[in-house]
């Protein structure tokens, strides 16, 4: 018998936390296509250099550091372009 009251009370208090948590959303403003795919492509571009700096760092063999090297090279350049 308790547990049946303690669901209608918890029931009721939902259904009022409810139109509360609706005035308080904060309208999203729309992002455009194009935006966004410029944003995931920078995001992408910054992680993969992200990722040849620490490889650069640990490497010891200097042709994969020379090869590292370029490939950061042509990070930045593309990422110059955004």
């Amino acid at each position: 018998m308790a547990r049946g009251w303690e669901s209608k009370s918890v029931e009721e208090q939902i259904d009022m936390a409810e139109p509360r948590r609706r005035k308080r959303s904060v309208p999203v403003k729309p992002v455009a296509v194009d935006a966004f795919d410029l944003i995931r492509k920078r995001e992408s571009l910054l992680l993969s250099r992200t990722r040849v700096v620490q490889e650069m760092n640990t490497a010891q063999n200097p042709r994969y550091r020379e090869l590292l090297g370029k490939a950061l090279a042509d990070l930045d350049a593309n990422l110059a372009k955004l």
